[in-house]
């Protein structure tokens, strides 16, 4: 069965992203094994400067680092990255499940994104959309279509 992780920076705290993720959490469970771990965000000022936030990516960075798996194949979400159609996302798990990697994780930073280092090291760089979501919206939205990328490789008619 495959296995994927979402580090998460920033925990669920409103009722509907939290229903909403717990729904595609339960739909995956034929489909993979997923873990989903929360990472507190680091706090921040009202209004940081950039020396302060490039300080608490580093820092959000070091606990992710400590999440993940040896020898993980790495999604980082970002606004940098490349937009990718349902049927191109369902093609890079099928590409990564006949890989020899074990894990694939998916990284979803907190308010101000991921560090730089995350993003470089990742196998992937993946952006939903040019547009900024909320980072719990984005937690949905990658299950949803993660949900969608297996319907897809299955042939269901989930995905019109």
């Amino acid at each position: 069965m495959t296995n994927i992780q979402l580090i998460c920076v920033g925990k669920l705290k409103e009722k509907f992203y939290f229903d909403a993720a717990a729904e595609y959490t339960k739909r995956l469970g034929p489909y993979c094994k997923l873990q989903i771990t929360e990472l507190p965000e680091e706090r921040l000022p009202q209004d940081p400067s950039q020396a302060q936030i490039h300080a608490a990516l580093s820092k959000e960075a070091a606990a992710v680092r400590a999440k993940l798996p040896q020898g993980a194949s790495v999604v980082a979400l970002c606004v940098e990255g490349r937009m990718r159609s349902s049927e191109e996302l369902a093609g890079l798990i099928r590409t990564w499940q006949n890989s020899s990697a074990r894990q694939l994780v998916f990284l979803i930073g907190g308010s101000y994104g991921l560090d730089e280092s995350l993003k470089s090291e990742a196998w992937v760089r993946l952006s939903m959309s040019p547009m900024t979501f909320p980072h719990h919206l984005a937690r949905v939205m990658l299950l949803e279509q993660l949900y969608r990328a297996f319907k897809i490789n299955e042939g269901s008619h989930y995905h019109k």
